[in-house]
């Protein structure tokens, strides 16, 4: 029997067919992807030192372990090991760091093929020929989900690669000519160099060996970062080794190797003066490298694959034969494109210009590659303890960047990938025990505990993920570790921190100890509960009614010389910012915040000034810096003073001035994820101003349509969507809502309806309606 239906019916299906027609296909997000957003260090184009987005181009998997990509330079701030305006590659690396802004570190195992006489060092971006380093076709360069290409022009080789998650694979196209080769060099790494290395010949196609990374060596912060960690590799040819051999430079024993030091002539000539042991099987050294020599006819491809673990070579060889265990390079690389689809399906979009499509999608992609698992195939990793241990209930994790990641990376994982904050949380305490210290470490790196940046950014991600369901870690370690961050790091009995970065720590510190302070009244704590309530409220110590601001104090408690440039004067009691934008983080307490600051309309009115004197490029500036993390919430600080369709308009101003589909496409250092996960947290239309509070900020969305996909063991809803009607660049203003059918009044929603699922229906408008959204 046909059943007609309701005509309304009709035409709604109609509607939503039409709205959503440009829906992106869940099997396709993944060829949205341009691994070329961010991947640039140059200074001069981000006008200053930092540089771009210093994100990398090449092949990896979501959170893989292995990151196989194209590296330009070695030392200075390059953090990821490659910069797009640099005009020669010194090697495929198969780890990376994306986007940091310190001296950098991995890098590991770089492979280059070559041709002709075997040149044991890299040359320089100035002098390459000097080197086995080789000048490229840009117009050849080509980056996608999972998978990189080049042209490298010295001897017309094609270089490809694709990875899996803790292996890859590279395949060279080689002209004909009797002497071409791959060669590895074993000792380099960003920012400095291995310290030991070990290589041995299995067999007629496989090596195996390790690379030892220690301070000595320089590497994270130049050695300050105390990064001290070892790879394993267990490596193939699909040639078999005939010709080759080991090349060993001559380190005397008490030659310093940081970063300035092998970035010298002297030290290069050393590298370059290696000697050569043409088919020596087996050497520990301190500088080694590999090569396999072989004739190769026109077109002919020879490929190289290797599995990588910070356990053992066993690690590493069980990790390769479990992902590649062929030379099907093709399948590898769409196992990893869809290993990227079924990731970036945790968030669907709906409308938006094909380039906020591959703007979003990007981010979304530079969110998940850290924190990367550590752990190999078989369970095991490397811990703080230098064991090697075999977790049970969760994957090990490393690249925790916490001062930049706590504001939004996080809070967007707790949304799409709350097994991932547990995981962080769980590597995070069992690190604090392996490494027998009684805090939680600020900024990780393969168990170091790096001292980088301020605050206690592991107890906001703790107090976060409680606040919203996400405990299975042992909470009882996790508070006790909670506790002892804020006694070692917090503003303590004299209810401020002194010195040159007075005001950002103090701020900080404060809104770690309301953290705990919430921690301690839902685990029972009431003392606890009291004490640190009491210190949250210490921002109020450094807030000097006489200039109106924040001002640092000395140690004796007096206030520090107020400067000619005010409030504007970078490094003013602040780190990497000045007073106006550090001044603004008091997330905890932002009704006491603008009662210091003169009442709500005053604190309006300088919001008002921060933003309208950015520069329209939002590039590097004394205003709203979108390019440092500081100010990453105060855009949704106008929801909490009672003027909503101020964050409406400048997120969307943000989000359109502020990130582009280009190489400079962002306006600072990506940072390990917070970057990219701001633009598609605001993008969507959802931001937190306080993590640990379950309320989530309202905005208006780039796209018509924003679906999250919710995991079923810690949310009860199956998804959660946003639905803007009406969107566009004009109707940037939200004219009403609904949630789940009902008119909605507020600004906000609390975490918990986003885990119920449902709908949020926004109704858009080019005209701000201040009345919606003040209750």
């Amino acid at each position: 029997m046909l059943i007609k239906r309701p005509r309304y019916c009709t035409i709604l299906a109609l509607v939503i067919s039409v709205l959503f027609a440009d829906a992106v296909n869940a099997q396709d997000a993944a060829s949205y992807i341009n691994p070329f957003i961010g991947a640039s260090s140059s200074a001069s184009a981000a006008g200053i030192y930092h540089g771009l987005g210093k994100t990398f181009p090449g092949a990896t998997t979501p959170y893989g372990m292995v990151q196989l990509s194209p590296n330009t330079i070695t030392g200075g701030d390059n953090g990821s090991g490659y910069s797009y305006e640099h005009k020669s590659i010194e090697g495929f690396a198969f780890t990376q760091m994306s986007g940091i802004g310190w001296f950098g570190d991995m890098g590991n195992f770089l492979v280059m093929p070559a041709a002709g006489p075997l040149k044991t060092s890299a040359g320089t971006l100035e002098h390459p020929d000097g080197g086995y380093r080789s000048a490229y076709l840009k117009t050849t360069e080509k980056a996608s989900a999972g998978y990189y290409s080049v042209l490298l022009s010295d001897h017309q080789i094609k270089a490809e690669m694709t990875a899996a998650a803790h292996s890859g694979i590279l395949r060279f196209t080689y002209p004909k000519n009797s002497r071409s080769r791959i060669q590895i060099d074993l000792a380099r790494r960003v920012g400095g160099t291995s310290t030991l290395q070990s290589v041995k010949v299995v067999n007629a196609n496989t090596i195996e060996g390790w690379m030892k990374c220690t301070p000595e060596g320089g590497g994270w912060g130049n050695g300050d970062g105390q990064a001290d960690y070892t790879v394993y590799f267990y490596a193939q040819f699909s040639k078999p080794l005939k010709n080759f051999g080991i090349w060993s430079a001559d380190i005397k024993e008490g030659q310093s190797r940081k970063r300035e030091d092998i970035e010298s002539a002297a030290y290069q000539s050393i590298v370059a003066s290696s000697a050569v042991f043409k088919g020596l099987r087996d050497k520990e050294g301190k500088h080694l490298g590999f090569y396999a020599d072989f004739e190769t006819d026109a077109n002919e491809q020879v490929l190289f694959k290797s599995g990588i673990s910070y356990v053992s070579i066993a690690g590493a060889k069980k990790n390769l034969l479990a992902e590649i265990k062929d030379w099907n390079f093709d399948a590898v690389r769409q196992r990893a494109v869809k290993s990227w689809n079924t990731a970036l399906a945790k968030v669907n979009i709906a409308g938006g210009t094909p380039e906020q499509r591959t703007v979003f999608y990007t981010a979304m992609y530079h969110t998940m590659i850290d924190p990367r698992i550590v752990t190999d195939v078989d369970g095991q990793y490397f811990g703080g303890d230098q064991k090697a241990h075999h977790p049970a209930s969760f994957r090990k994790r490393t690249i925790f960047s916490g001062w930049d990641v706590f504001r939004s990376q996080m809070p967007l994982q707790t949304i799409i990938n709350p097994s991932l904050v547990n995981d962080v949380i769980n590597s995070l305490v069992t690190l604090a025990a392996e490494k027998n210290k009684n805090y939680l470490e600020r900024w990780e790196l393969l168990n170091a505990y790096s001292g980088c940046m301020f605050g206690n950014p592991a107890v906001s991600v703790i107090t976060d993920a409680y606040a919203k369901g996400i405990r299975n870690f042992d909470v009882a370690k996790a508070y006790a570790l909670s506790v002892g961050s804020v006694e070692k790091f917090g503003n303590g009995e004299r209810g401020f921190t002194p010195g040159s970065n007075s005001i950002a720590l103090t701020l900080e510190y404060a809104y770690a100890e309301w953290c705990v302070s919430r921690l301690a009244a839902w685990l029972k704590h009431p003392a606890d509960a009291s004490k640190y309530a009491a210190r949250s409220e210490d921002y109020r110590n450094i807030f000097d009614p006489e200039k109106g601001w924040f001002r640092p104090r000395n140690e004796d408690g007096q206030w520090a010389a107020w400067p000619a440039a005010g409030r504007l004067t970078q490094w003013y009691g602040t780190f990497e910012t000045n007073p106006y934008q550090q001044g603004w983080f008091v997330p905890h307490d932002v009704e006491g915040m603008a009662k210091l600051m003169g009442g709500k309309e005053k604190t309006i009115a300088d919001l008002n000034q921060l933003f309208e004197k950015t520069p329209d490029n939002m590039m590097w500036n004394d205003y709203y810096n979108q390019a440092n993390e500081p100010v990453h919430h105060v855009p949704f600080l106008y929801n909490r003073l009672g003027n909503p369709w101020l964050t409406q308009k400048w997120t969307r101003e943000i989000c359109r001035r502020a990130y582009r589909n280009g190489v400079e496409g962002l306006v600072g250092n990506e940072d390990v994820g917070q970057m990219s996960a701001w633009y598609v947290l605001a993008a969507a239309g959802l931001h937190p101003v306080c993590p640990g509070d379950t309320r989530q900020e309202i905005t208006s969305p780039v796209f018509n349509k924003v679906t999250f996909r919710l995991d079923p063991l810690y949310a009860p809803g199956r998804t959660f969507t946003i639905v803007a009607k009406n969107n566009s660049d004009k109707n940037t203003y939200i004219r009403s809502a609904r949630l789940n059918g009902k008119v909605y009044n507020k600004c906000y929603i609390d975490f918990k309806d986003i885990a119920a699922g449902g709908v949020l229906e926004l109704t858009m408008s080019p005209i701000p309606n201040k009345s919606w959204g003040i209750k």
